[in-house]
């Protein structure tokens, strides 16, 4: 499925209050990956843009008077975003405007365009109960370089959701687990043989360290749930049990 994360930034709070889309942007993801395709448009909000708003995104309405309204640019959106998933960051929000600027045209609602919603802010409430959830937190919690975010930018804020999101969900790409591969038969000599050639890179003490920190790590945010290090903790224990 086709993954589109998307951002806006808008002159106030309250889309029932007038309150319009000024800035929107989304970037495509397919098999986990960036393609590179995304849009971006400023918006003509046909008002006054409150104060504190332009502290956020640093937009006023002398700065994007010359620019389409949502109603241009519409269709061009709906051709990109329709017919797919949708990661937003408190997804209530961005779609409260979106529904709104829809209705106003008459046309069918974000719930009729996409089809399903992934709100990372509660990915992030689920994953990290306690900590910080800020877009900007999430960056710094997974190694995101998020430095030329000095102002929010819907098209800049859609790129690094779209890495947190990846990072979020690592590992989730499937539910089917195998806890161990099939084992053929009989192996011949052509088998024997491919076994051979195979390397066996062993890990330097620099790479284990790496890894017990970031089990470490992992073990302290699942509250001590970490699969691999109590397994880890069950063979020491036989290995114990056998050498008494």
């Amino acid at each position: 499925m086709r993954t589109i994360i998307l951002d806006t930034e808008t002159p106030g709070l309250d889309p029932k209050l007038g309150h319009r889309v000024i800035e929107i942007a989304g970037v495509e993801v397919v098999d986990r990956r960036l393609t590179g395709r995304h849009i971006h448009f400023y918006l003509d909000p046909e008002r006054e843009i409150d104060a504190a708003a332009t502290e956020v995104h640093g937009h006023t309405w002398e700065t994007l008077r010359d620019k389409p309204k949502f109603a241009d640019v519409i269709a061009e959106f709906l051709d990109f975003a329709s017919g797919a998933r949708w990661v937003i960051h408190n997804a209530p929000f961005d779609l409260a405007f979106l529904d709104e600027e829809l209705k106003r045209l008459e046309l069918p609602s974000t719930a009729a365009v996409c089809v399903e919603i992934v709100d990372t802010l509660e990915l992030a409430r689920e994953q990290f109960p306690g900590k910080r959830k800020a877009l900007d937190a999430l960056c710094e919690r997974f190694g995101i370089d998020n430095a030329q975010r000095t102002l929010h930018s819907a098209l800049l804020d859609a790129r690094l959701l779209a890495e947190v999101y990846l990072a979020m969900t690592r590992g989730q790409e499937s539910l089917s687990i195998e806890l161990a591969p099939p084992v053929p038969a009989a192996m011949g000599a052509a088998d024997l043989a491919a076994l051979a050639a195979i390397r066996v890179l062993a890990p330097s003490a620099e790479e284990l360290a790496a890894h017990q920190a970031y089990l470490a790590e992992l073990d302290r945010e699942a509250k001590g749930r970490c699969l691999w290090l109590a397994l880890e903790r069950e063979a020491a224990g036989t290995r114990e049990t056998a050498a008494a």
